[in-house]
């Protein structure tokens, strides 16, 4: 799978709101209710990983907030792979997490 350009990627982030570029990968934070919330979105999202075969780094922090970074390791950086992974990551997160 190709990489996308910064311009390319940059133009992708306009479908993934709240998810920023951090060099060659893209970031977010979701805040949950509390640990559980978080915990039980972590485990939602690596079925869907799974499932989808791309797998984001996930770091469960002050508790209730859950970082996750996508980039696509062997292709070097970002590819639309990870912009689809994003995409599930938010819409799982919903309405629970700020």
């Amino acid at each position: 799978m190709a990489t996308l350009t910064p311009e390319q990627a940059r133009a992708r982030l306009t479908a993934v709101p709240g998810w920023e570029l951090s060099g060659n990968a893209i970031r977010r934070t979701f805040t949950f209710k509390d640990f559980a919330e978080a915990v039980s979105y972590v485990v939602r999202l690596g079925f869907a990983a799974e499932a989808a075969d791309h797998h984001p780094d996930v770091a469960i922090t002050s508790y209730k907030k859950v970082t996750l970074t996508y980039s696509t390791h062997d292709a070097g950086g970002l590819t639309e792979k990870d912009f689809e992974g994003a995409e599930t990551a938010t819409k799982l997160a919903g309405t629970a997490a700020r």
